[in-house]
């Protein structure tokens, strides 16, 4: 049998930890096998921080200064938000975390894992050098680049990487360069040649070319949704789909009661109501029969 092919997936966070953050934690605890590497400012200890969550202090300057240095031009990084322009060039900029990792990730933390590894599985890595989750786009929020000088220097092959990393507006860089809609109807991001070319435009391009492999397949769960359950390591849809993970990042805006609940359990449902131990269904039931006992014990209904 095959080594287990090694996945690093670094993620750069500033200031401190958001609401959801302990919801992220417990999902990476139950992929033991992959390291999570978080680049931030923030030394607050981690409650329940697992072995592979893995904290790399850095300012948001040194990060400045590091990529002008490695890249031989002065980068803009005024805000945090732009750092989603270079996630594609992390592998490149961060050689010392990603040396001995087969494989190397960027992420983000507004999400929760299920199973990786039954997603990312160890033949699909080794038919492929990129890997995304969905059909359409490289997605910021999870890829994987097969760790190789290729792959690294992929970015570079961009005829427009330097004018993004130089100018301090966010392009979208690490997905489709804001070709959301067109992509969803079926274009090619061929068909824009005048667009920054993206890594959705160099993914698409190097599998045409035959230069390298490109895994895309839309095996996540995004939007507000009451059917979404975090199952002892799997993320469950409409009791039927199993999904390598839930994006948060409409949920976090929409839900109402925004704060974890500890312990974090081994079961928990994303409602519109927050994240709670009991499906939105069973909430409302419980609601109705709690009205109607205390209707009923206050006389309003008869004996």
């Amino acid at each position: 049998m095959n080594k287990l092919l090694s996945i690093g997936i670094l993620t750069c966070w500033y200031g401190d930890y958001p609401w959801y953050f302990p919801y992220f934690v417990k999902s990476c605890a139950y992929n033991p096998t992959i390291d999570f590497i978080i680049i931030t400012d923030n030394e607050n200890v981690i409650p329940d921080k697992p072995d592979n969550v893995k904290i790399v202090y850095k300012t948001l300057e040194g990060f400045k200064v590091n990529a002008s240095e490695r890249l031989g031009f002065k980068v803009a990084l005024e805000t945090p938000y732009k750092l989603c322009d270079f996630k594609p060039a992390y592998g490149f900029l961060f050689p010392e975390i990603v040396n001995g990792y087969d494989f190397w990730g960027h992420g983000d933390i507004d999400m929760v894992y299920g199973d990786i590894r039954g997603f990312m599985t160890q033949e699909t890595l080794e038919n492929h050098e990129l890997l995304t989750c969905r059909e359409d786009i490289t997605m910021g929020t999870f890829s994987l680049y097969k760790n190789c000088q290729q792959m690294n220097n992929l970015f570079m092959k961009s005829r427009d990487y330097e004018f993004v990393f130089s100018n301090p507006d966010h392009f979208c860089f690490d997905e489709c360069n804001f070709l959301f809609r067109e992509l969803a109807y079926g274009n090619s991001i061929l068909d824009f040649p005048n667009n920054i070319q993206s890594m959705t435009y160099l993914a698409v391009k190097g599998q045409e070319d035959n230069e390298f492999r490109v895994f895309f397949d839309r095996i996540i769960v995004q939007g507000m949704s009451d059917k979404i359950r975090w199952d002892n390591g799997l993320v469950i849809y409409d009791n039927q789909f199993e999904c390598m993970f839930y994006d948060l990042i409409e949920y976090k805006v929409k839900c109402e009661d925004k704060k974890a609940v500890y312990p974090i359990p081994d079961i928990f449902y994303f409602n519109r109501k927050g994240i709670n131990k009991k499906s939105f269904f069973k909430l409302f039931y419980y609601k109705i029969i709690n009205q109607w006992k205390k209707n009923k014990n206050s006389g309003e209904i008869a004996a």
